[in-house]
């Protein structure tokens, strides 16, 4: 770290400023031209030569300067802060000066962040501009990092006021000046210095939201392992300040984004896989990994989330915090907000109190339920957040145990109906330019957190049995016990000791509000893919049974047929939903013709399925595998099914599969596929290999070739299905990835989609079972290279 600039009156400082000064004016008469010199400082500040900072003038000269910009005195502020801010200095006079220049950029901040952002007639550039373009905030960064020096053998200290005003000084100034961040996030050692003044309360807040934006603009990701005494740092802060910390945690534990839709391919992705294997961990889970290995830090996340409103921080606390955050952003919008609600909750219950004749409690000395309602709501969305992704990450199985352990699920299903699916009031605070049935509003993005949350522990995980109460265990039993069917091993070993209390288990709750929810709410997708999760992975006939007795299926058809449902996304979770549901289950598909009992409903949910291959695909894949278990069973009852359900019959003819298999490799190419589409070509591989059990793949193939010629494209479907299935070996084969998915979800084992994708891709013409067999000559392109860069 470079020394402080000389004081101001030394005659050593003036000889270096008039030499520096000369050189950066080219050797102009002492003066330089008035109009030139923000070009010049903006100039310097992009290449660090030149005029920088304030202290390369003279006083005189920026006071006479002043008077015709109105740049309110900054600059001569500066310079005496960089007179007052060396080594030696007692920061007495410096804290003074800060306290002068905090409200000439605060003022700036509070229009901006209020969207009133107006240049007055007196000023031509904003203070804050002028602020950085004299170098005042390299200036501030130098003092805060002052404690980082040491001085025969002792280390500076700035008093935590000082640090207060410095960091709000920065803040604002990143608010209104465009580049400030980014400039900030490039310095690391300051980036990782800010860490270690979030250990005094008093600085907390303001170093926890400057951090948050830096990291924003941050191009590489920090690595948390380099923060000095991370462990120490997060166990000693109250639960209010690990709150806020989540806040930062979100962007250091998620991976980056390209923010570009093609990096979003697998072909891409695999890239991006071989490319990460040969680095390492990424920054991400380097940082995941650090978290976890803080003492109590999961178990602190799980208290955070479960807590009651009544338990969390005490009103006077709340309103020091609101106060704090006032003061500092000077944002009208904070208060106004929280006062409205106060006024309106007020007015109601005073309302109350004279009808009752109670006497009526005053809002300035009791918090209105509303706002302690909404600071819960904005301190839990943080944590599930973090929740989340530590459950999708590497230690997956570490963070379960610990989850359940710490009775997450149950605390959560105890908070269900007064928060988290809690209805809205009147004055539920909502953010500044939303409204109550905005996604961004903090209610909406509580429970879709949640509803993520949810998906993430039950998905292929035996812990997802935590989400029912012990009554409803006993009827996964009963249900199994009936079909004179095994239970499943996963209810049998769940510990009831970590279930859902109270008369209904978290499911159960979701599958109520799920009914409930109307046809237009943006809760439907991540509903439906709440309650999939919970049916993915090994096919159980008691999870099935459990669900249909809620009614859900009928739910679903409903939205599907009866409410013609629009969105692509939520007929596509309700598809895949509706798939998991009836896989390989008699009573589902007895349901299904029951509800569907009519033609005209038939055709309604068949143009529902056709209108969009990749949404529904996972259903169409669902019923053929059902149909070939049903095929070759002998049982009354499901003969009976086989000839009443409509699905079924449809579902059965070569016409209808062909059609199917058709679209489905039509629709998807190697440089095109993704996670979402990816399961098109899957269920045109379990058409075939049902196909190939029955010695049937070569018609199949043969009737391809046929639809080919018909569309006058001989070759073009073919060339495209051996390019996808090579890309498939390519990607299901390589070692780090999970082949379970797929024979779970289609009870063929995995050795055999090995072995039909070998098949189809022999090089033998002269095999019948080989796609080269089916592609003339003139147009055969198999050995296209698809590999991205």
């Amino acid at each position: 770290m470079a020394a402080a600039p000389a004081a101001a009156g030394s005659g050593a400082g003036r000889g270096r400023r008039a030499a520096a000064t000369v050189a950066a004016w080219g050797g102009w008469g002492g003066r330089p031209r008035p109009g030139n010199i923000l070009l010049q400082l903006r100039q310097g500040q992009l290449t660090g030569r030149g005029l920088v900072r304030a202290v390369q003038f003279t006083e005189t000269f920026l006071a006479e300067r002043d008077k015709q910009s109105k740049w309110s005195g900054i600059p001569q502020l500066l310079l005496k802060l960089y007179a007052t801010s060396h080594l030696h200095s007692d920061f007495i006079e410096c804290q003074n000066i800060l306290k002068e220049i905090s409200p000439l950029l605060s003022m700036e901040a509070m229009a901006f962040v209020t969207e009133e952002r107006k240049l007055t007639q007196e000023t031509t550039y904003p203070n804050t501009y002028i602020f950085d373009l004299f170098g005042g905030v390299d200036l501030l960064v130098e003092i805060l990092m002052r404690p980082t020096i040491s001085i025969r053998g002792q280390k500076l200290k700035i008093s935590d006021e000082m640090s207060k005003d410095c960091l709000s000084i920065l803040y604002n100034t990143c608010v209104c000046t465009e580049g400030v961040t980014k400039r900030l996030a490039e310095k690391n050692d300051f980036v990782i210095f800010l860490f270690t003044l979030m250990t005094s309360k008093k600085t907390f807040l303001q170093t926890a939201t400057l951090i948050e934006d830096i990291l924003g603009v941050k191009k590489e990701m920090i690595r948390l392992d380099e923060v000095p005494n991370l462990s120490s740092l997060v166990s000693n802060f109250d639960q209010q300040q690990l709150a806020n910390f989540c806040r930062i945690l979100a962007v250091t534990i998620s991976e980056m984004d390209t923010g570009n839709d093609d990096k979003h391919t697998l072909l891409a992705k695999n890239a991006q896989q071989k490319k990460s294997l040969s680095l390492g961990p990424s920054a991400a889970e380097i940082n995941q990994a650090a978290l976890l290995s803080i003492p109590g830090f999961v178990e602190r996340l799980c208290k955070l989330a479960t807590r009651k409103v009544s338990e969390s921080t005490g009103t006077a606390s709340f309103l020091q915090e609101l106060e704090e955050w006032y003061t500092w952003l000077d944002n009208a919008l904070v208060l106004d907000a929280l006062m409205r609600v106060a006024n309106e909750e007020s007015e109601h219950n005073q309302g109350a109190s004279e009808e009752n004749g109670l006497p009526h409690t005053s809002t300035r000395t009791q918090l209105p339920q509303s706002m302690k309602i909404m600071h819960e709501i904005m301190y839990k969305l943080e944590v599930l957040y973090v929740l989340c992704v530590l459950l999708m990450g590497r230690q997956r199985n570490q963070v379960h145990r610990m989850i359940a352990e710490f009775k997450l699920i149950p605390g959560l299903n105890n908070l269900f109906d007064k928060l988290i699916w809690r209805k809205h009031s009147a004055s539920a605070l909502v953010l500044h330019g939303h409204n109550q049935n905005c996604d961004c509003s903090p209610d909406i993005t509580l429970k879709i957190q949640f509803l993520r949350l949810l998906q993430s522990f039950s998905d292929h995980h035996e812990n997802k049995y935590l989400l029912l109460n012990n009554q409803e265990l006993n009827e996964l039993s009963a249900i199994s016990l009936k079909a004179n069917i095994p239970e499943v091993d996963a209810v049998l070993n769940t510990d009831r000791s970590l279930v859902c209390d109270g008369k209904r288990g978290l499911l159960t709750r979701l599958l109520q509000v799920m009914k409930k929810e109307p046809a237009e709410s943006s809760f439907r997708f991540w509903q439906a893919r709440a309650v999939e999760s919970f049916l993915r992975g090994t096919t159980s006939y008691a999870d099935q049974m459990f669900l249909l007795k809620r009614g859900l299926l009928e739910h679903i058809l409903y939205c599907i047929v009866d409410s013609e449902c629009k969105s692509r996304d939520v007929l596509q979770s309700y598809f895949d939903l509706l798939g998991e549901l009836m896989k390989f289950n008699v009573d589902a598909f007895k349901r299904f013709n029951k509800y569907i009992n009519t033609d005209a409903k038939f055709q309604v949910f068949l143009k529902q399925i056709n209108s969009s291959l990749v949404d529904s695909n996972m259903l169409v894949r669902c019923v053929t595998l059902s149909l070939d278990r049903f095929e070759n069973q002998v049982d009354m009852k499901v003969a009976e099914v086989l000839s009443e359900c409509r699905l079924l019959a449809y579902i059965s003819q070569v016409p209808t599969q062909m059609s199917f298999l058709f679209r489905l490799i039509n629709i998807i190419h190697v440089q095109t596929l993704t996670q979402e589409n990816v399961s098109c070509l899957n269920t045109s591989l379990v058409i075939l290999m049902l196909a190939r059990r029955k010695e049937r793949l070569p018609l199949y193939l043969r009737l391809l070739q046929r639809m080919e010629h018909s569309k006058k494209y001989p070759g073009f479907l073919l060339n495209n299905f051996h390019n996808l299935l090579r890309f498939w070996q390519q990607h299901y084969l390589h070692k780090d990835k999970d082949s379970t998915c797929l024979e779970n979800s289609s009870c063929i084992s995995f050795s055999y989609w090995k072995e039909t994708v070998s098949i189809l891709l022999n090089p033998d013409r002269q095999s019948s079972s080989a796609l080269v067999s089916y592609i003339e000559e003139p147009y055969m392109d198999i050995d296209r290279d698809f590999t991205e860069e």
